[in-house]
């Protein structure tokens, strides 16, 4: 069976998570949404993944859009994978909810839990404790692909039901719009060497350099690839991240990441 994996990634996570899913289901290739968005869907796969991290205890902006727009064909198998530093509140459920509105069943929504990259909240997570969750990471990859090679119907992972409900009710709904001006934020200190790979690597096209030094547009996606990846440490989100360790994950590079353009 043919299947297609969309994704969204800024520190590598759900990167890894679609290239790992794509690797056990076989016949599969995997797609970036940013590009997807422009260029258009792969209308022709039996099996589709769509793969993302948990904002806010919801989605991602760019998902949402991408799920209001996805063109599947009749019958398609279609799941999420969401990866998640902490819980996953209802980003399931809001996909479930969107696909629906086009005619589209959701069969199942996996979450998979991995490191976050979070920083204006905390840094990166021991070294250790990172490898621990790659680890779990490789075997859930492996029970995922058994349920979806059979097309099975699976419950959307977000449990406890009613932590995750009141989080989203009380955090996402009342804090996504504040994302695609975030922007603003962001700042570059004196240790900016006007590399640029802060305006090739933002997913979304929100960088543009000035005298060599990064000015943020409007359409933020936070998904801080920007700070995480910035070689010295130069990008800094208001007063809260400098001095914080980043978070990048071990198998992507940049260059992955900026492909998603």
């Amino acid at each position: 069976m043919k299947t297609a994996i969309y994704y969204f990634s800024g520190t590598g996570n759900s990167l890894v998570l679609a290239r790992d899913l794509a690797a056990q289901l076989g016949d599969a290739r995997i797609i970036p949404i940013a590009r997807t968005l422009i260029s258009g869907w792969d209308e022709q796969a039996d099996i589709v993944g769509i793969v993302f991290p948990v904002y806010m205890f919801g989605l991602p902006l760019i998902v949402a859009d991408f799920l209001k727009a996805l063109k599947v064909k009749p019958g398609a198998y279609v799941f999420t994978g969401a990866t998640l530093g902490g819980l996953p509140g209802r980003a399931h459920t809001l996909a479930r909810q969107i696909l629906k509105r086009r005619g589209i069943t959701l069969a199942a929504g996996f979450s998979v839990r991995m490191p976050g990259n979070y920083t204006p909240l905390y840094e990166a997570i021991p070294q250790d404790q990172q490898e621990k969750l790659f680890r779990g990471q490789k075997e859930r990859v492996k029970e995922i692909a058994r349920i979806v090679e059979q097309r099975k119907g699976a419950c959307r992972e977000e449990k406890p039901l009613w932590i995750n409900s009141l989080l989203y009710a009380l955090v996402y709904k009342i804090g996504i719009a504040q994302i695609p001006p975030a922007g603003k934020d962001f700042r570059v200190t004196a240790a900016c060497n006007k590399c640029g790979l802060c305006e090739k690597i933002c997913p979304v096209a929100n960088i543009h350099l000035r005298d060599g030094k990064p000015v943020w547009l409007r359409h933020c996606q936070q998904c801080m690839a920007c700070l995480q990846w910035c070689p010295q440490e130069a990008i800094q989100y208001k007063q809260s991240t400098q001095g914080r360790k980043r978070y990048r994950h071990p198998e992507v590079t940049a260059q992955m990441i900026m492909e998603q353009r």
